[in-house]
């Protein structure tokens, strides 16, 4: 056996009623032969009859090579590693709770095949000492190896196999696991007609700016007036999200003071990158439309003075 290949879990064979992963490798008349995902690819089997429970007029309308499905274990034979399952019997809750399962393991056995690769350390022997350890202490080891990241006491319930081992794996879970910042965005269109004009927009548009902390900073920018983009970036979006309604609220507070007016056109929000791209873009349609407007220029100029950096 490769010094790569290892199960997910202590356990060699799932226990019966557990919702396992498995991928559909061959389809017979008979039902469809499996390979169970997180138990090291051993095989297992579906019988016709538990792959619905309506009548089956087509197999193949049911499963199909190479998919992958959560599946009930029936029975388990230790001695011959043989298991049948159960398509039919998974429920949706069973469904959702084993694709959550997976995904997080999927994720533990990527970084231990990497430290086992950068090591040329058994994969098995990490699952040993680190992985299913932490599985009994927190749960799932992906739990843990988070938590390591701003706790490194969660180390102290483990083993490494050597100093080598250890440096790879900390370095390498810093890498994949810690949190992304986040760009937090609310566009808003901000009005006023009165004698203060842009100057009272200016001072309403620096009141969510003042909110700002060392750890999240607001940015005001403005679009083409009278559309403009509040934004943040942090690791945590809620916190992000929380900040910039309080900057729209203290905007609205200010401009309504002088007979102003503030309307959300996208409340907060976290962005992704298509989004970043599609605002850029309209940003870059307004400036053309701008130079392509003939006037007096000082009364340009007054337009783009309201942007608050």
């Amino acid at each position: 056996m490769s010094i790569m290949n290892c199960r997910f879990y202590e356990d060699k064979f799932p226990e019966p009623e557990t919702v396992v992963m498995v991928q559909v490798k061959q389809i017979t008349e008979l039902g469809g032969y499996v390979k169970l995902l997180e138990y090291d690819n051993i095989d297992g089997m579906m019988l016709l009859s538990e792959l619905s429970r309506r009548r089956i007029r087509s197999i193949n309308k049911l499963i199909r090579l190479g998919q992958e499905l959560p599946a009930v274990v029936l029975r388990v034979d230790k001695e011959k590693g043989y298991i049948d399952l159960s398509k039919r019997r998974v429920t949706m809750e069973d469904a959702e709770a084993c694709q959550l399962r997976y995904n997080k393991s999927k994720k533990i056995h990527s970084i231990m095949r990497h430290v086992a690769e950068k090591t040329h350390t058994p994969i098995e022997d990490l699952y040993k000492h680190i992985g299913w350890p932490l599985d009994k202490k927190y749960g799932h080891s992906i739990d843990a190896f988070k938590l390591s990241i701003t706790n490194t006491e969660v180390w102290n319930e483990v083993t490494f196999p050597n100093e080598a081992v250890k440096l790879e794996l900390q370095s390498y879970i810093f890498e994949r696991l810690a949190p992304q910042p986040t760009q937090i965005r609310a566009d808003i269109e901000v009005t006023c007609f009165s004698y203060e004009g842009i100057d009272a927009i200016k001072e309403a548009l620096r009141t969510a700016e003042a909110l700002s902390t060392d750890e999240i900073k607001v940015r005001v920018k403005l679009v083409s007036s009278p559309l403009y983009v509040i934004t943040t970036t942090c690791l945590n979006p809620d916190a992000g999200v929380s900040i910039i309604q309080a900057g729209i609220d203290a905007i609205t507070t200010s401009i309504r003071r002088v007979g102003g007016d503030c309307h959300v056109k996208m409340a907060p929000k976290a962005v992704t990158e298509s989004d970043d791209a599609e605002l850029q873009a309209l940003m870059e349609s307004r400036e053309r439309e701008n130079q392509q407007v003939s006037g007096d220029e000082d009364d340009s100029e007054s337009d783009q003075g309201v942007i608050v950096e």
